[in-house]
């Protein structure tokens, strides 16, 4: 639903000649709101709800009804202890002076500037939305995908609910050696009975139990050393019922570049990364019916095939120190093809622009300065403009990660408080923003709307014996919530 341009004229525009009152105060209380409602955007208002001698109120929007961002639409979905965090968010969306706003996208149903009208200082949370391309010949044959794509689609996110996936190819290839990538070779590789035990999508529950794909071959540009996956997901591999884990002997003989910086970190996650893949290495092939294969050092070159992806060309690399003193991996003239008719990139995340915002093409951020939002033409902070999270440092760090990021953020926020645009008292209270919001998106969905839609999905689990089925389209949360009343 687009704007509403019926509001009078005077909406528009900021009014001036109203009196300046001290912000923070029960006359004027810190009006902040949050772009975005994942774990970034939750630690942002928790820590300004720390703030006792301030009189604050946040509200958060979000584009879709629901709330959590990558906790709900990216964590994988047997990783429920992960999932818990969002107790935490609950929490904080208890206090009363927060307020969630779903169903709303910024920039779209409110726009920025309009937005500004009604809030002291904005926060972005947006994440990084998107996937970095390998940009090889082939890439966009039929049967090439983001993993963001494929995660999105199991963890029932709306946008990526209508894809589809040829699960009868015997072979998948998933590139990059980061935990999604690990996510998703996981679920590839996992059974009926254990996928049943999650929340995974009930259409992607159904299409994974009739799956055909027995290989998946984890691609990784550098060495074992220098994997970003973490020792936990590893180690999960090694105890999935109906997958082995083969690890090439030669895959785990370390170069002596990785040799020399693993002895200076001898307690490293690498440390134990190597070790465990060793026992891999050693382990017989138990004949399960999956298997998932461990590469190391190959770079996708191109993707082949006639209609859609048949095959994957790699060329086998080499480490070299960098000038910074990184260790890089670099062609050789050794190349092989592996037969697959799937292949998912999963090479890191990146953001997208925001309407209204300023955003740094070429590293996928909003431009910053410890949260601060720069203005591209005088690298001068924008009054009352912050970010947090991906969108503020890049996709680096887990879930926790993001709570010190946001509390640097914050307080950068609150030393601005004297600096801080002032708004005009009509428009202030919270009271014109539900206003506003009836009239240009009065579908808008509360925080307790998502508390009934969390137990719908709750109950509709229970029924089959399994923890939750999400609804993965918006009418039929907005539908379900509507018979609840």
């Amino acid at each position: 639903m687009g704007w509403n341009t019926a509001h009078p004229p005077e909406t528009m525009s900021r009014k001036v000649g109203f009196i300046m009152t001290q912000i923070g105060t029960d006359a004027a209380p810190l009006r902040v709101a949050i772009i975005g409602s994942g774990p970034s955007g939750f630690y942002a208002a928790e820590h300004l709800f720390k703030q006792t001698s301030l009189v604050i109120e946040v509200d958060m929007y979000e584009r879709l009804p629901t709330p959590y961002g990558l906790v709900r639409g990216g964590v994988a979905p047997d990783h429920y202890k992960i999932k818990t965090v969002t107790k935490t968010y609950d929490k904080i969306a208890a206090n009363p002076r927060f307020r969630f706003y779903g169903n709303v996208e910024f920039g779209r149903d409110i726009p920025h500037d309009e937005l500004k009208m009604y809030y002291h200082a904005i926060i972005y949370a947006v994440g990084a939305q998107t996937d970095r391309a390998m940009r090889i010949p082939g890439e966009d044959l039929k049967g090439s995908f983001a993993a963001t794509e494929f995660v999105g689609w199991y963890n029932a996110h709306p946008d990526y609910r209508d894809l589809q996936f040829d699960l009868s190819v015997p072979a998948v290839a998933v590139i990059g050696n980061g935990n999604v990538a690990m996510d998703v070779a996981r679920i590839l590789a996992s059974s009926e009975s254990e996928l049943r035990k999650t929340d995974i999508a009930d259409y992607a529950l159904e299409s994974l139990t009739k799956s055909k794909v027995t290989d998946i071959y984890m691609i990784g540009r550098r060495g074992p050393a220098q994997a970003a996956f973490t020792n936990p997901e590893l180690k999960e591999f090694g105890e999935m019922s109906d997958a082995d884990v083969i690890v090439s002997p030669e895959d785990t003989t370390l170069d002596p570049l990785s040799l020399a910086d693993l002895n200076q970190n001898p307690k490293s996650v690498a440390q134990k990364n190597i070790a465990l893949l060793k026992k891999y290495s050693e382990r017989p092939v138990s004949g399960k019916n999956k298997r998932i294969h461990m590469r190391f050092l190959l770079s996708p070159t191109a993707l082949s095939g006639t209609e859609a992806v048949e095959s994957i060309k790699l060329v086998k690399n080499e480490l070299y120190t960098a000038e910074d003193g990184s260790l890089r991996p670099r062609p050789t003239d050794q190349v092989e093809t592996l037969s697959v008719g799937l292949v998912f990139r999963s090479i890191g995340y990146k953001g997208v622009p925001l309407l209204g915002v300023p955003f740094d093409d070429k590293n996928a951020v909003i431009p910053n300065a410890a949260g601060r939002v720069l203005d591209p033409a005088t690298k001068q902070p924008i009054p009352g403009e912050y970010a947090v999270g991906w969108i503020k440092r890049g996709p680096s760090g887990v879930i926790g990660t993001n709570k010190p990021d946001s509390v640097e953020t914050v307080n950068k926020l609150l030393e601005d408080i004297p600096n801080l645009p002032q708004l005009d008292p009509h428009k202030a209270p919270r009271v014109a923003v539900e206003a506003l919001l009836r009239a240009c998106k009065p579908d808008y969905v509360t925080f307790e709307d998502w508390l009934q839609l969390d137990q719908i999905e709750l109950e509709r689990g229970a029924s089959v014996g399994r923890p939750r089925i999400k609804f993965s389209r918006v009418p039929e949360m907005l539908n379900a919530l509507q018979k609840r009343k």
